[in-house]
C-alpha cells in the first residue's frame, strides 16, 4: 500500500493556522486584520505580546516536527521530504483559511529539525544570532532560512532533503519580498525585547 497519503496529512497539519488561532484565543483579535496581516508568530507578537508570540512560534515549530516524525513512521525518505514540503504548502495556503497563509519560517524550521536535529539547531541559532544583532525579525528570518541547504550540504543530508532544503529556502525569500522592500526603504519595524 502506497504511504503518499501521508502527503495529504502533512498538508493537511501545515494548515492548522496556530498564529490565529492563538490570536483569537489570547487577545480576541483576528490576526489578519492587525499589524501586517501575516498568520505568523512576529506579527502575533506584536499586537498580542511575547507569550502569544512564543506560543505561535512553538505550536508552528511543533506541526512541521509532527509531520515530518508521522511521515518518518511509515514512509521512505522521498515520503518524508514530500510531506514536509506539503506542510510548508499547508502552513502557506491553508485550506482553514482561504488559502492565505504565513510565510513558512518558523514551520519550516520545525520540518527541518524533525529532519535533521544538528540542522534545525543550527538554524535557529543562527536566526536567534542575527535577529538579536539587527533586531529584525526578517532579516533574521532570510539569513537562517536561506542557510539551511549549505547547512544540509555540511551534514550530509541525503538528496531529498536537499531538494526540500533549497525549497524552503527559496520560497522564504520569496515570501519576505515585502519585508526585503520595506528593509531598503527604512520602514521595515525593529522587534522590541521588552514586556507588553
Amino acid at each position: 500500500m502506497s504511504n503518499y497519503w501521508l502527503i495529504i496529512v502533512g498538508y493537511l497539519i501545515g494548515s492548522i493556522p496556530f498564529s490565529y488561532i492563538v490570536g483569537r484565543l489570547w487577545a480576541g483579535i483576528d490576526i489578519r486584520r492587525c499589524g501586517s496581516g501575516n498568520v505568523g508568530m512576529t506579527n502575533v507578537w506584536r499586537n498580542a505580546g511575547p507569550a502569544a508570540g512564543l506560543t505561535a512560534l512553538v505550536l508552528d515549530l511543533g506541526k512541521g516536527m509532527l509531520a515530518v516524525w508521522l511521515a518518518g513512521q511509515y514512509g521512505s525518505d522521498l515520503v518524508v521530504a514530500l510531506s514536509g514540503l506539503a506542510v510548508l504548502i499547508g502552513h502557506s495556503w491553508p485550506v482553514f483559511l482561504g488559502f492565505k497563509g504565513g510565510k513558512l519560517v518558523a514551520t519550516g524550521v520545525g520540518v527541518i529539525t524533525a529532519i535533521s536535529p544538528s540542522v534545525g539547531i543550527s538554524t535557529m541559532l543562527l536566526w536567534i544570532l542575527v535577529t538579536v544583532i539587527t533586531r529584525y525579525v526578517s532579516v533574521g528570518s532570510i539569513i537562517a532560512i536561506a542557510a539551511i541547504p549549505f547547512l544540509m550540504i555540511a551534514f550530509s543530508l541525503e538528496p531529498p532533503y536537499l531538494a526540500l532544503g533549497a525549497f524552503a529556502a527559496i520560497f522564504a525569500v520569496y515570501k519576505h519580498i515585502p519585508n526585503i522592500k520595506r528593509l531598503i526603504a527604512g520602514t521595515e519595524p525593529k522587534v522590541v525585547f521588552k514586556k507588553r
